[in-house]
C-alpha cells in the first residue's frame, strides 16, 4: 500500500442506482436444504459458518427439503399462508386509506410478510416481542383484532392508545407486543433487559428483539449484544435485512463485517442467517432459537435476509435511490407465492382455493375497516379526548399536571 500525502475516507456505494440494471450477483444463495442444522445446545463457536450462509427449506420447485424442514403441520402451513395474505390485504387497504386522507401515515410490509408471521408461531403466550414498525404480522398471526389495529391507525375515539402514538406504532401487551418506538435501536436493549428480568424472577417467558439493517449501526444494538452475551439472556435477537434503510443501502450500516449475523460472533452469540422469504425456514430457525432460549442456552442472533419491495413509508419515493425494477429482480422471490406453490405441489392448495381465500380475506379486511371507520378517521368522526394525554403517565397524577388539565378545560 503506497504512502499518501493526504488521508481519505472510504464511503460505500450501492452497486446500482436509479436507471441502472438491478444486480444481486453479490447475494450468495445456497441450495435449499444444504445448510446443516446443529443441535439446539451446540456451542456458538461450533456454528460460526451459519453466520455466512442462508438457511433455506423450500427449493425452486416448491419442495421442502433438508434438516430444517418439517417444523409445521399441514394445517399450520395453510394457516401461515392465510396470515401472510391477510397482512398483505391489510396493507393494501391501509395504504389506500392514507392516500384518501383517512390517516396521516402508513408503512407496508410488502415482500417481508413471512418473517413476522412465521416467527410469531414459534412463541408462546407470555413471551414478549419488542418490534419495529414493520412487524405487524406478529399481531395478525397472534390473533389481535384488525379493528383495533385500524382504530390505532385512524387515531379515532376507539383507539386503544388514545391517539398518543404515531399510526403503525402499535402496542398490545396482552398479545406480547411491546409498544413500538420510532427510534428503532432503543428497544433492542430493552428486550434483553426484559429477558433478564424474566430469568431473575425464574419465569418461563422469553423475549424477541427486532431491528432493521440500518439501525444496527446504533449504539443500543451493540450494548444489547454485550448484555445478552454476558448474562446469557433468554432472548432472540432479530435483524431484518431488507437491503435498504430509509434511503441508504445495507453496506453503510454493515461496514466490513460481511454479514450482519457475523456481528454476533464477536460477542460469542450463535448467529444464523435465514431466507426471510421462506416461511418454513423462518419458522424452523425461530423455533430452534426459542427452544435454545427456553433451555437456558442463551441468546441467538438471526439475520432475516429479505427485500423491502415497497417504499419505506407513505412519505418515501424509492425511485429516487434504487432502480424501479429492483424488487422484481430479488432472487428469493415472493413469500406468499412461494408458500402457495409449496402447498399446491403437495395437493393441499389450488388456484381456485387461493382465489377464494383472497376474496374471503379481502371481505374480512373491508368489514374491519368499515367497523373502524364508524369510530372516526383522521379528519372525520370521533377523536380521543384531550383529557387522555394526562392519563397513564403517573400512578397518581402530580399537582402540576392537574393544574394543566384544569387550564386546558378537560
Amino acid at each position: 500500500m503506497p504512502m499518501n500525502d493526504r488521508l481519505s475516507l472510504h464511503v460505500p456505494e450501492p452497486e446500482v442506482r436509479p436507471g441502472d440494471k438491478p444486480d444481486f450477483s453479490r447475494v450468495e444463495i445456497p441450495e435449499a436444504g444444504s445448510v446443516r442444522r446443529p443441535p439446539e445446545d451446540a456451542e456458538a463457536e461450533s456454528m460460526r459458518d451459519l453466520a455466512y450462509s442462508i438457511i433455506r427449506v423450500m427449493n425452486r420447485d416448491g419442495e421442502a427439503v433438508g434438516p430444517w424442514a418439517g417444523s409445521l403441520s399441514d394445517d399450520e402451513i395453510i394457516e401461515g399462508l392465510r396470515h401472510m395474505m391477510t397482512l398483505r390485504a391489510f396493507d393494501q387497504r391501509m395504504l389506500m386509506a392514507q392516500r384518501q386522507g383517512k390517516t396521516s401515515f402508513y408503512m407496508q410490509h410488502l415482500g417481508e410478510e413471512a418473517i413476522s408471521c412465521a416467527f410469531q408461531k414459534a412463541l408462546k403466550p407470555g413471551d414478549m416481542n419488542f418490534p419495529t414498525y414493520r412487524q405487524a404480522g406478529l399481531l395478525i398471526a397472534g390473533g389481535y383484532p384488525m379493528v383495533d389495529m385500524m382504530n390505532q391507525i385512524y387515531s379515532n375515539d376507539a383507539d386503544p392508545l388514545k391517539g398518543r402514538q404515531l399510526p403503525v406504532l402499535y402496542s398490545a401487551r396482552s398479545h406480547g407486543f411491546f409498544s413500538v418506538s420510532g427510534n428503532l435501536g432503543t428497544q433492542y436493549i430493552q428486550a434483553v433487559g426484559w429477558a433478564m428480568a424474566s430469568a431473575i424472577r425464574q419465569g418461563t417467558e422469553i423475549s424477541a428483539a427486532w431491528i432493521g439493517d440500518g439501525s444496527t449501526a446504533a449504539s443500543d444494538f451493540h450494548a444489547a449484544l454485550v448484555f445478552a452475551s454476558t448474562y446469557r439472556a433468554p432472548v432472540i435477537l432479530n435483524i431484518v435485512n431488507n437491503q435498504w434503510a430509509i434511503s441508504t443501502f445495507q453496506g453503510i450500516a454493515r461496514g466490513g463485517s460481511g454479514t450482519f449475523a457475523a456481528r454476533g460472533l464477536g460477542f460469542g452469540i450463535p448467529a444464523l442467517r435465514v431466507d426471510g422469504n421462506d416461511y418454513l425456514a423462518v419458522h424452523a430457525v425461530s423455533q430452534w432459537a426459542a427452544n435454545r432460549a427456553r433451555r437456558n442456552g442463551g441468546p441467538t442472533l438471526i439475520e432475516h435476509v429479505t427485500y423491502r419491495a415497497g417504499a419505506h413509508s407513505t412519505s418515501d419515493d424509492p425511485s429516487a435511490y434504487r432502480p424501479k425494477e429492483e424488487s422484481n429482480a430479488w432472487p428469493l422471490g415472493d413469500p406468499v407465492l412461494r408458500l402457495k406453490n409449496h402447498l399446491t405441489l403437495r395437493g393441499l392448495w389450488s388456484e381456485e382455493r387461493h382465489r377464494q381465500a383472497e376474496a374471503e380475506i379481502r371481505a374480512e379486511v373491508i368489514a374491519a375497516q368499515k367497523e373502524a371507520e364508524r369510530h372516526g378517521t383522521l379528519h372525520a368522526g370521533g377523536k380521543p379526548s384531550a383529557r387522555d394525554m394526562f392519563e397513564d403517565v403517573y400512578a397518581e397524577m402530580p399537582a402540576h399536571l392537574k393544574r394543566q388539565r384544569q387550564q386546558a378545560g378537560v
